[in-house]
Formats: structure tokens, sequence, C-alpha cells
């Protein structure tokens, strides 16, 4: 008997020295050799919220600045009087030369004569803030001039601002200026014009140079071209208003 029991003593020993083996292989493998590390906070939006606030004020973002825009010149408004023509006013032309007691014929030449310019309202009005001495209306009168001959007319209540809009109003001022440069001719005169002639180049350049003219003056360059323009546009301002 003792020689079978020795071989399993033995058997019993050499497991219990493996089991003890493998104890302490496992404990070693379990065991961390250093210290775990904190994990780091993500950086999601949580993150920003317990992150520590720092001394100095949060930097400013960038934003890009655009340029300055260029500065450009105000374009006056394009002239919308095509198709004008002083003949489609004959019926005012003749109705305000007879109250102002003037030639019919001499007021549709002027407004032949001013017909070169555009006589829209608002391109006068543009144009007037660039000149502020620009004249008015399509007979072309300047505020100073329509100021002194409405005095005591039936249109003394009205404005020079109002030329541009009402070309009956324009035509009325034109006929009593006429009579009034024809009230200051005298009855005879020495220069080669005629009366129409005459009170042609007061209307353009003033009642001094025409009386100047009266006398035999000559007129400059610009009055000359007035009285050309007077002569080549006198035909068809008899044809306008039906003079013979």
């Amino acid at each position: 008997m003792a020689e079978s029991t020795a071989p399993r003593r033995g058997r019993w020993l050499l497991l219990a020295v493996l089991a003890l083996v493998l104890y302490g292989i496992v404990r070693a493998a379990g065991t961390p050799s250093t210290p775990e590390a904190p994990a780091r906070p993500s950086a999601g939006p949580s993150a920003s919220r317990t992150a520590p606030r720092t001394s100095g004020p949060p930097p400013a973002p960038r934003t890009s600045v655009p340029p300055p825009a260029p500065r450009t010149s105000v374009p006056l408004p394009a002239p919308a009087s095509a198709g004008y023509d002083p003949a489609d006013y004959a019926a005012q032309v003749r109705a305000r030369a007879r109250q102002a007691g003037v030639s019919a014929r001499l007021v549709m030449a002027i407004l032949y004569n001013e017909s070169y310019k555009p006589h829209d309202p608002s391109f006068e009005r543009a144009w007037q803030k660039y000149k502020p001495d620009a004249a008015f209306g399509i007979a072309d009168m300047h505020r100073a001039t329509f100021d002194e001959v409405k005095r005591g007319r039936p249109f003394a209540g009205r404005r020079w601002e109002e030329l541009p809009d009402d070309r009956d109003l324009a035509i009325e001022a034109e006929a009593w200026y006429l009579r009034d440069l024809a009230d200051r001719l005298p009855a005879h005169w020495a220069g080669p014009y005629t009366k129409d002639e005459l009170l042609a180049l007061g209307y353009n350049t003033g009642a001094g140079n025409m009386l100047a003219f009266a006398r035999g003056a000559t007129p400059g360059s610009q009055a000359r071209s007035y009285l050309d323009r007077l002569r080549a546009n006198w035909a068809e301002a008899g044809r306008a208003v039906g003079a013979h």
C-alpha cells in the first residue's frame, strides 16, 4: 500500500504548485504598472462651458470690410422734348399776342429761335440746379425778367417756377415782355432794323442793348446769330400763325 500512495501524493503536490504559479501570473497581468492618465475632455459644446475662463476679453471676430463705393456724379435726366414743335401752340400764340398788342408772328418766331433747347420740365429743373440763373420755359425767360413783367398783369400771382410745366404761361409772359420792350422804343431810330427785329434783339440781349442798336450800334456775334435765326424762322413762323 505504501508504494501505491506515494505517486498520488506527488501528483497532488505538483498540481498545487502549478495552481499557485498560475494564480501569480493572473494577478500580475491584472495589476497596472503605471497610474492611469485622466481622460481628456471632449471638444464639444459641453467642454466650452466647463473650460476655465481667461482674464482678458475674448478676441473680436475678424470680419472683412467692403471697399468704399466709388463716387459718381449724379447724371442729368435725358431730354424728353423730342417732337416739340412751336407750331402746336399757334392758338395760344395768337391769343396772347392779341392780348398784349404785339405781332403773333414775332412771338412764334422767337419760340422757334428758342426751340433748340430741350424743353422738358425735369431736364430744365435738373439743369437749373447746376446753373441757378438758367432760363425756364419754351420762351427761355429768366426769373428776374418774369418777376418784372408779371407786375400788374393777369398772371401776377404766378411763379417763375411754373414756366416749364405751363407753356401757355410761358407764351403769355413772352408776349407781355415784347409789349414792354415796344413801349420803350422811340418813334424813330437810325439803325437798319425793323421794329420786330429790334424787339427780338431786345428779347435776347435786354432793353438797353435794344436801344443802342436802335441808335446805330453794331450787335455782337451772339446778337447777330440770334437775328440770323429769327430771319431764317420768319417764314415758318408766319405759316404757323396764318400770317400773310
